[in-house]
């Protein structure tokens, strides 16, 4: 879309956006009735595959993988953390470890958006709320004792910049009541490239990042993290964030 105009450009991802929900998530409810108790979990994984992967066509966002371990891909319970900088992130992380995304609560009312994330099995947590952090925990350790993946972002919300700021730590005591190791992600777009999603609405910056050229992502995947026997779970939240930043910084080198 290089050369389409920009107004064009963003009505045409809009649409695009608006279109393949609107038309894949009843088709996934449909799908998911019919689906055996055992299948349910890949059902779910190839369709927010499809999803994702089209959007990220959609909206011209090359993402470079670089190399992940093979352990990183293994099955059994995984906890999936990264920094988190735009909206794409999801998207991205989605895209290569399925499972479950955790998400601000308040994403569960949005029109459309939110009836997709509540049919794929979002976890959502409400951080101003103890009771809604702690039914969050108890349903991320069910997942992961269950050999699913969960995915978050523990700074917590979106940031500008590199440096990943510190890792709340209740998540972190999920992968300690079950023994799931901790698999740090990286991830940076090219220095001047907009993607960042800060002080705006979600609205506000679909519009934006859908008049956009698109961008490039680089994403970097270390090695899981191990639970260890009398581990805390600040320590835990500790070691990721450094080994996340360790991967942002890789990643910035090839980002640019």
């Amino acid at each position: 879309m290089s050369r389409v105009p920009r107004p064009l450009r963003r009505a045409a991802r809009i649409a695009g956006f608006l279109g393949l929900t609107s038309v894949m998530l009843p088709a996934y409810l449909v799908r998911n009735r019919l689906a055996r108790p055992r299948e349910l979990d890949q059902v779910r994984d190839r369709w927010v595959g499809a999803w994702t992967g089209t959007l990220l066509r959609l909206f011209s966002i090359d993402v470079d993988l670089g190399w992940a371990t093979a352990e990183a891909q293994s099955p059994g319970g995984r906890l999936v953390v990264a920094n988190h900088r735009s909206a794409i992130d999801v998207a991205v992380l989605l895209r290569i470890f399925g499972g479950h995304m955790v998400s601000r609560a308040d994403l569960s009312t949005w029109p459309l958006l939110g009836a997709s994330a509540r049919s794929v099995g979002t976890v959502f947590v409400d951080r101003t709320s103890t009771a809604s952090g702690a039914g969050a925990i108890r349903e991320m350790r069910r997942l992961l004792a269950g050999g699913q993946r969960v995915v978050l972002f523990p700074e917590g919300t979106t940031f500008e910049g590199d440096v990943v700021r510190p890792f709340q730590a209740g998540a972190f005591i999920a992968a300690l009541r079950t023994g799931a190791a901790i698999v740090p992600v990286g991830i940076a777009y090219p220095t001047g490239s907009g993607a960042a999603f800060v002080n705006e609405s979600f609205t506000k910056h679909l519009g934006r990042m859908s008049g956009a050229l698109g961008s490039r992502v680089v994403v970097r995947v270390g090695a899981p993290i191990p639970v260890r026997d009398g581990a805390r779970a600040a320590d835990l939240a500790n070691q990721s964030r450094a080994e996340v930043q360790r991967l942002v910084d890789e990643a910035r080198k090839v980002a640019g």
